[in-house]
């Protein structure tokens, strides 16, 4: 941590003061700002906000960086993770060198926190969440990882894949992961009873990937929700995609939505382009909290993507058909202050006594920063400059 004193810019787009940061906190905003022995930038009259979230990300599956990938197979949900999990010691996928390449463009795009799922099944152990944790301790100054232990090839259908899962938690795994209880797994009770014992075992979070669609995926959701209050987890469950709250039945989502918002189960989403994903305007008028994530990037299931959550917002506000200039402040929250909070993390926005991570971003507006394409003049981590220009700005870490 070290004292930082930012000149020149607009908090929220509002007009232009300075802002002091101090141990690594807010300490003051306001024009004309002195600051003894003080690290001084100039803002140039950028917009600030708070670090943008990478709330669903799977870093140990990207191939950024290697050569072009032609085995990539369509067909269904099965056929993609099979050919994942085959695929990737014959191409070499090395985890830790693989999602330094995916973190550190995040973080020169200005994101502060990222919560990544790393694949934990029969074929490979362990060795996939060792290179993450690799990846989290040499990034430590530069972003906050939230590591998922996700059983993507199954829980219940693959014995022992659940005491991999005990022994990633016990290793350093932060949430508790599942994957699609009753179409997945083909045992929904069993499959939810097994991820609150990890939980309760460890005392963690829990994300579940929830892909299902119709009223599978309510009967699915509906199961979590039950579970969360009988367990008094409100505020420590996680779902992600919900695919099922994208249901064009208003009638059946809203309730949904509100029995979701009042066990305070958080929504992540992709919004993913080839899915009727859930309202994020709808979520956020229900009270639910939601984070924004840009899931697997140019990996062994899909050549798009790109290591930036603002291009994310992006996609997700064209899926959401979002326009209005309040449409895109909101969808700006969610991928920043409200992604955080929605990670069960401190998320005050920037105000004095707040975390002292902050990105700049180009534009008039803080809708006009949404869609402008430009890259992130500073990203500020507890009051440590971590990026310049698009550009990694830590001692000792570059891109591999």
């Amino acid at each position: 941590m070290q004292d930082l004193l930012i000149r020149n810019i607009r908090p929220m787009g509002a007009e232009a003061q300075d802002i002091l940061i101090r141990a690594g906190r807010i300490a003051a905003i306001g024009k004309g700002l002195a600051a003894e022995g003080a690290t001084i930038e100039d803002g140039a009259g950028a917009i600030a906000i708070p670090t943008l979230a990478d709330t669903h990300t799977h870093l140990d599956k990207t191939t950024w960086g290697m050569p072009w990938y032609p085995g990539r197979k369509g067909g269904s949900l099965q056929d993609l993770i099979d050919n994942e999990r085959n695929s990737r010691i014959p191409l070499g996928l090395d985890v830790h060198r693989q999602s330094m390449r995916h973190a550190i463009q995040l973080v020169e795009n200005g994101t502060g926190h990222i919560r990544s799922h790393v694949d934990i099944d029969t074929d490979h152990g362990l060795s996939l969440l060792e290179g993450k944790l690799a990846t989290r301790t040499a990034l430590a100054d530069a972003v906050d990882m939230q590591i998922v232990a996700f059983p993507q090839s199954g829980l219940m259908k693959r014995p022992g894949t659940y005491e991999l899962m005990d022994e990633a938690l016990a290793m350093g795994a932060d949430v508790v992961g599942g994957l699609d209880p009753s179409s997945m797994d083909r045992d929904p009770k069993g499959s939810l009873d097994a991820i609150f014992r990890l939980a309760e075992k460890h005392g963690k979070p829990i994300d579940i990937h929830l892909h299902e669609y119709g009223e599978l995926g309510a009967f699915t959701l509906e199961e979590i929700i039950a579970r969360t209050h009988a367990l008094g987890m409100q505020g420590l469950v996680g779902v992600s995609h919900c695919f099922c709250l994208g249901m064009p039945d208003p009638l059946r989502v809203g309730p949904l939505m509100e029995e979701v918002a009042k066990a305070d189960i958080r929504i992540f989403t992709t919004g993913h382009p080839s899915a009727e994903v859930p309202s994020l305007q709808d979520m956020r008028a229900a009270g639910i909290k939601v984070g924004l994530g840009c899931d697997g990037i140019r990996d062994t299931w899909g050549p798009w993507g790109q290591p930036d959550m603002l291009h994310r917002a992006r996609i997700v506000g064209m899926k959401n058909r979002m326009r209005r200039d309040d449409e895109l402040e909101l969808l700006l929250d969610a991928a920043s202050r409200g992604g955080v909070e929605a990670m069960g993390l401190e998320a005050p926005g920037l105000v004095p006594g707040a975390p002292g991570d902050l990105t700049l971003v180009a534009g008039e507006t803080l809708a006009h920063a949404v869609v402008e394409e430009a890259p992130r003049p500073l990203v500020v981590k507890r009051g440590r400059v971590v990026a310049r220009a698009g550009r990694i700005a830590l001692p000792g870490v570059v891109m591999p």
